[in-house]
């Protein structure tokens, strides 16, 4: 009986209704798509322009001795680097209520704690002395203090595979006074501060725009082949 329905005259209305209501379905499918599409880029716009107009902190040079690594801004290693007679010195920094929740009260556009890794490397030596520190306006703390291996490719710490030394604040005063002593002899004070500040809201605002614009592309860019469902 189904096969004399199809057969017949009815299989053509069949059909054509069945096109009619994909066609409806797609059509309104797509209408919801372009708005929601539509309302996101124009909020992608605002904030994006927001953002544009707001003005970078004065230039600043980098503590004397100190030189800028090359592609910092591109990267999450690195950002300063010096020489200390045969010894390689190299700062990393981030926002420190990045790292620890809650440590204490904190805006975004209010950077005023940052947390700075320095990394001593001595020629011919695989493990290199790896100081953790909170980095204030006035005043700098050491966190930790080990012997962490480092790939010589990268430059990136490798996660330590044996004992990372006493917890620091369980060193005796004479102990922390000299590991600071230590890091201060090879200029690694609150003089950082300035230009570690200023530096982290450059790369903020410029990773800022650079989200807003590949967001914005990806959703205008047009479909292909490979992106239709199939």
């Amino acid at each position: 009986m189904l096969k004399k329905i199809l057969a017949g005259s009815g299989s053509s209305s069949l059909h054509s209704r069945w096109r009619t209501i994909t066609n409806r379905c797609s059509s309104t499918t797509t209408s919801v798509s372009s708005a929601v599409n539509s309302m996101l880029l124009r909020s992608l716009k605002e904030h994006y322009l927001e953002i544009s107009k707001i003005e970078p902190p004065p230039k600043i040079n980098p503590p004397n001795s100190f030189s800028v690594v090359k592609g910092a801004f591109e990267s999450t290693g690195p950002v300063l680097k010096r020489d200390y007679g045969s010894e390689e010195i190299v700062i990393s920094v981030m926002k420190l209520p990045n790292i620890i929740p809650g440590g204490g009260d904190y805006e975004e556009d209010d950077i005023n704690q940052l947390l700075i890794h320095v990394v001593v490397s001595k020629p011919n030596r695989k493990e290199p002395m790896h100081f953790i520190c909170g980095l204030y306006p006035d005043a700098i703390g050491i966190h930790s203090v080990s012997l962490t291996p480092k790939t010589q490719a990268s430059q990136f710490l490798a996660a330590p595979n044996k004992y990372a030394g006493p917890t620091f604040q369980d060193l005796d005063q004479k102990m922390r006074d000299t590991l600071h002593g230590y890091i201060e002899e090879r200029g690694i004070n609150e003089s950082l501060f300035c230009f570690l500040q200023s530096w982290l809201y450059v790369k903020d605002h410029r990773n800022g725009l650079k989200w807003f614009k590949a967001v914005g592309s990806f959703i205008t860019k047009p479909k292909t082949a490979q992106d239709v469902p199939q």
